[in-house]
């Protein structure tokens, strides 16, 4: 099976680190590393909207790179510090991002994530709206 990895400008020496792409197609669908919120110097926001929304155009930056959309997106889990204390702005942020027909989606509160004070971290599974030709046998 066909596999290619998925690397948006400026995201290879960050992930040459932990050794992982920040995105991976294989098949027909396209797996992604999970996102957090980080500022494009390394810093985290603050400000958890911030955090959201930065999450989300990284997100969108791989899925590009993919010659996908948010709309390919099939699965989506999220892994949330303070779940309750902003699940409702999560939820909002990411409704701006999301379109009908809606993926499957777990939120998932943890103790803690990687990255020094982030609060969310989004793993997402998108479709190939246009599968990679399979290799002959």
């Amino acid at each position: 099976m066909a596999r290619r990895a998925l690397f948006p400008a400026g995201s290879a020496a960050a992930m040459a680190e932990i050794k992982a792409s920040p995105g991976m197609i294989s098949g027909d669908h396209v797996f992604l590393t999970g996102m957090t919120g980080s500022a494009p110097d390394g810093s985290m926001p603050e400000d958890p909207e911030d955090q959201f929304r930065r999450a989300f155009e990284k997100i969108g930056a791989v899925l590009k790179e993919a010659g996908l959309g948010f709309g390919a997106i099939v699965e989506m889990t999220s892994f949330h510090i303070g779940l309750r204390d902003h699940f409702d702005l999560f939820a909002a942020v990411r409704a701006r991002y999301v379109t009908a027909p809606y993926p499957a989606w777990t939120a998932v509160e943890v103790a803690a994530l990687r990255r020094p004070g982030a609060v969310v971290e989004i793993r997402v599974v998108a479709a190939m709206e246009t599968p990679l030709p399979r290799p002959p046998r």
